[in-house]
């Protein structure tokens, strides 16, 4: 292990004695009001690193352009590595230092603090030195970047470390380099700087050497994967050298990494997949053992790595993270989500434990991960009431902050649910207010989807649809991918029959029949094959000749009755075929479980609004749910129950 000391500039041979501790007074003293005492030898001017006598070298943090200056100073005033000390009793000594130092460490919360603790050694390891460091990159460095980058990255005690680590690198601990490493890319400092390619090139040179042992081959990994342009050849080493380590010894953390860094490395390459396989094979042993970190991990590298076939895994982890719904952070919940979508996984269980932890998380979720949870109960038909109350509330309060994407990824999903919160005049009263000021800003395809969901369920956006209408909109469509497929089609006719049907006092342009279909494609409400099979076998029963009734009708109005019954003024039945004297006409919806929400008898917007439209076509709607028929068995049962619901004033007097 390497010392780092305030003092001297002399390197310490591995007999000298150890220097004089003073961690034990530097505790007492942050910890009190009074003045903090200093070395006397510390000079007041700061600690500047040190360079070649008349040259100095620029340092820049790659996000924030904040330039360091490695300028020349006397030799009391820089900060040096030193060997080990030797003895055993010295050993012991600094380890009972390093327990106080890192415990102190931890107590502090600014990197002036952490600065000024520095300043008051009088010697260090190299290990103390980084996690320095790394405690640094803790409190300063959050989702956007570097903090306070002139405050950290300018302060003497802080170039005074990267000077030594630089220029000592081989003289440094596994641990401490590693640790150096991986705090310093997290603060930012340029990958191209000379002081992140010495700790590289000798990371690498230990690499070659196999001086490394699992746990430093997997820090390594860590710091490599979260630099912009890794070193695929490092990559490829360490899971060289892990091939080698014997995978059922393999640690959580280790097992994670790995995954990790085959996102990288595999590719189109086959020369992993053995050991991708049994990677897989060993995950699901440990699969009950793993923190919400590590389950969250794997679980996106599954995703990146299309293991679709792993389906034991797969299934047992996203068991497993169950239980750690309330410990995941916004990311790492949002990397499960994923991969429940992605492998089309759906958990009763998973999802009230969201139902009970997401509504009180909302307020300080980042929008991404809320537009992740309503797009797993979009696609998965979850009508989850306590989720979308509180995304209405937050929307409420939070959307002028959010991206055009994220508004409409919050309200797509009410559409398709065909569920109004109970702030739903507030609700819709921001969205246009939004779309009043942004409406330019929407990517089309979003636009479309938005407004599209909105006329799902009753909310009108007539002051808008004239952009929608437009030649240069439709364009536009056309230009983006999907572009103008059936789906798009579908969505822009289905606002045309809305507006014509349901809001008679619009006077804006209209969709040209070239991009209207015929019939509307279903994305969720197809046909239940079997439930549609007892319908019509009880219906035959009951009007004793099929030629009463035709199946899956398409009609002038884009929509198809899944049966049509025809009937004349008096209210007899007429032929299937008939198309004169026809008063009345019954559309049976035989609605299936694919045409509610999961485990709810809440229509989707979808098919909601397909029965409001044919009413308002002037057809009879009686709708077949599955719940009222899924427990008659037998073909008279099933006439009766039709009967009762398409003739209710006969039923009882014969037909």
């Amino acid at each position: 292990m390497a010392l780092i000391t305030l003092k001297s500039f002399h390197f310490c041979s591995p007999g000298a004695p150890a220097s004089r501790r003073v961690l034990l007074t530097l505790c007492k003293s942050l910890s009190s009001a009074g003045e903090r005492r200093k070395p006397q030898s510390y000079s007041p001017t700061a600690v500047r690193v040190l360079c070649s006598k008349d040259k100095c070298r620029d340092v820049f943090c790659w996000k924030n352009h904040v330039q360091l200056r490695m300028q020349s100073l006397s030799v009391n005033e820089t900060v040096h590595l030193c060997g080990d000390t030797g003895s055993s009793a010295q050993a012991r000594e600094r380890w009972m230092d390093e327990q106080v130092f890192f415990r102190t460490l931890k107590s502090l919360h600014t990197s002036q603090e952490i600065f000024k603790f520095l300043r008051c050694l009088e010697v260090m390891s190299d290990i103390m030195a980084s996690g320095a460091l790394q405690r640094i990159s803790e409190v300063e460095v959050d989702g956007d970047g570097l903090k306070n980058p002139e405050d950290v990255l300018e302060n003497e005690v802080f170039r005074a470390l990267c000077f030594q680590f630089e220029f000592e690198s081989s003289k440094l601990s596994n641990t401490g380099l590693l640790n150096a490493l991986q705090a310093l890319i997290r603060l930012r400092i340029d990958p191209q700087s000379t002081l992140i390619a010495s700790l590289l090139s000798e990371c690498e040179e230990r690499l070659a050497n196999r001086k490394l042992t699992v746990d430093s081959l997997c820090s390594l990994g860590e710091s490599l994967l979260e630099l912009e342009v890794p070193s695929c050849a490092m990559l490829e080493q360490i899971v060289s050298h892990m091939q080698e380590k014997d995978i059922e010894n393999w640690s959580p953390r280790e097992m994670a990494m790995v995954y990790k860094i085959l996102q990288v490395v595999v590719g189109e390459r086959e020369q992993y997949r053995d050991l991708l396989n049994r990677m897989n094979s060993a995950t699901l042993t440990i699969a009950y053992q793993l923190c919400p970190k590590f389950t969250s991990a794997i679980l996106n590298s599954l995703v990146a790595l299309h293991q679709t076939q792993v389906v034991p895994l797969i299934l047992a982890l996203c068991k497993h993270s169950v239980k750690h719904v309330p410990y995941f952070t916004s990311d790492e919940l949002a990397s499960v989500l994923e991969a429940f979508l992605f492998f089309g996984h759906r958990e009763q269980i998973f999802t009230e434990a969201l139902e009970k932890h997401v509504p009180k998380s909302i307020p300080a979720m980042p929008p991404e991960t809320v537009s992740k949870v309503m797009r797993y109960c979009c696609q998965k038909k979850i009508l989850s009431k306590p989720i979308l109350d509180a995304v209405a509330e937050g929307f409420i309060s939070n959307a002028d902050s959010f991206t055009t994407d994220q508004i409409a990824e919050y309200i797509v999903p009410f559409g398709t649910l065909n569920y109004l919160p109970p702030n739903a005049s507030s609700l819709f009263r921001k969205l246009e207010a939004i779309l009043h000021t942004r409406l330019g800003q929407f990517r089309p395809h979003a636009l479309l989807n938005l407004l599209h969901s909105c006329v799902l369920i009753q909310r009108y956006p007539v002051n808008f649809l004239p952009k929608i209408f437009s030649p240069y909109f439709l364009q536009e469509l056309q230009a983006q991918p999907p572009g103008l497929d059936r789906v798009v089609a579908s969505q822009l006719t289905q606002l045309f029959l809305t507006v014509t049907l349901e809001c008679p006092f619009y006077e804006g342009p209209k969709l040209l029949p070239k991009y209207q279909v015929n019939a509307f494609l279903t994305t969720h409400c197809f046909l239940d094959v079997h439930l549609f099979r007892k319908v019509k076998s009880g219906l035959l029963y009951l009007l004793k000749k099929g030629m009463y009734f035709s199946s899956e009708v398409s009609t002038p109005y884009f929509y198809t009755v899944d049966i049509e019954i025809k009937l004349d003024e008096e209210g007899f039945m007429l032929p299937a075929t008939q198309c004169e004297e026809v008063h009345t006409r019954i559309a049976l919806c035989v609605d299936g479980q694919n045409r509610f929400c999961v485990n709810s008898h809440n229509l989707l917007g979808e098919e909601a609004i397909k029965q409001r439209h044919l009413q308002l076509l002037g057809y009879k709607v009686v709708q077949v749910p599955f719940f009222e028929v899924e427990s008659i068995k037998s073909c008279r049962k099933m006439a009766e129950y039709l009967h009762r619901k398409i003739f209710p004033h006969t039923y009882g007097h014969g037909c």
